[in-house]
């Protein structure tokens, strides 16, 4: 959001539906439909400065050959076509780590990758390493520098880990989520400082690629979230433990690379969620009551 206060940023999307268009174009940002299932970039200019890759597609493992066609050749087809771009962040996820049975293990960039598993996104470790495998080969192939940021745990709105978990509590129903582990620690990043940090992240941005985790530098664990929002709402909240196996125990990620480039996150977990909470609980509340009818 920031970006489009002082400079032309577009938005290429699916956007099935006007109110999605509205979500980017409220905040300067330019919506245009493409989609990448299709190959199909709909006459996308290929002059940007910069390139900001978050698209991703999650399915079921029935879905495998889809998501590698939006999540890996689509990210290809971008940084084709945006090739003389000065730089590209590429957004990968922590989820590409091979996964320790030990909840407090700190994963950094040099851990194993390519034999993780999640309980709830089949397809994204396969896909992820595809989508590194493509940006790293992007990169040498078109001198494009490039960073790959893996992302971790976002704490913010429209959809994300936690906050579903506090609309869901607010609602008086059940949080829709299981783990792994207790505790299932993370090391959640806030939206305002990911915004902060991305010039510094493609600044950095080089041929190979560059590598770092991109996630906060608190640790949080999932239960403790869930017992704050129990605190909060006035709702009681639990979230169900179920072992997967060879799934990650937990989520911590080692944030020295990033913290070298970016300089050290701004926002606090505790606090930035509590205050989301506070300011978002009566809407979180109505949209209960419209959906109950």
């Amino acid at each position: 959001m920031r970006l489009a206060q002082a400079n032309e940023v577009w938005g290429a999307a699916r956007f099935a539906t006007d109110a999605s268009r509205h979500a980017i174009a409220q905040f300067g940002i330019r919506p245009h439909a493409i989609d990448l299932a299709a190959s199909d970039l709909n006459d996308l200019p290929s002059d940007f400065d910069y390139v900001l890759h978050f698209a991703w597609m999650r399915a079921p493992l029935r879905q495998l050959d889809e998501a590698i066609k939006v999540n890996v050749e689509g990210a290809g087809l971008v940084l084709q076509h945006c090739r003389n771009a000065k730089a590209a962040l590429v957004v990968s996820s922590t989820g590409i780590y091979t996964g320790n049975p030990d909840p407090w293990h700190v994963y950094t960039e040099s851990d194993p990758i390519g034999n993780g598993t999640t309980a709830y996104t089949a397809t994204s470790p396969t896909c992820k390493v595809g989508l590194e495998a493509v940006a790293r080969f992007c990169a040498r192939m078109f001198n494009l520098p490039v960073t790959i940021a893996r992302l971790n745990t976002v704490c913010g709105l429209d959809g994300t880990y936690f906050e579903i978990m506090a609309k869901f509590a607010v609602q008086g129903r059940p949080i829709p989520f299981t783990v792994v582990s207790d505790p299932n620690p993370h090391s959640p990043i806030h939206t305002l400082d990911m915004q902060d940090q991305v010039e510094a992240l493609l600044g950095s941005a080089g041929v190979p690629a560059l590598i770092t985790n991109w996630c906060g530098d608190e640790v949080i664990s999932t239960q403790a979230v869930v017992a704050d929002i129990a605190a909060l709402s006035g709702h009681p909240a639990s979230i169900d433990v179920r072992p997967h196996l060879g799934a990650a125990a937990g989520n911590i990620g080692d944030s020295n690379t990033r913290r070298s480039i970016t300089g050290p996150c701004k926002i606090a977990f505790e606090p930035a969620f509590a205050a989301l909470f506070r300011e978002h609980e009566t809407v979180w509340t109505r949209d209960g009551v419209l959906a109950g009818g």
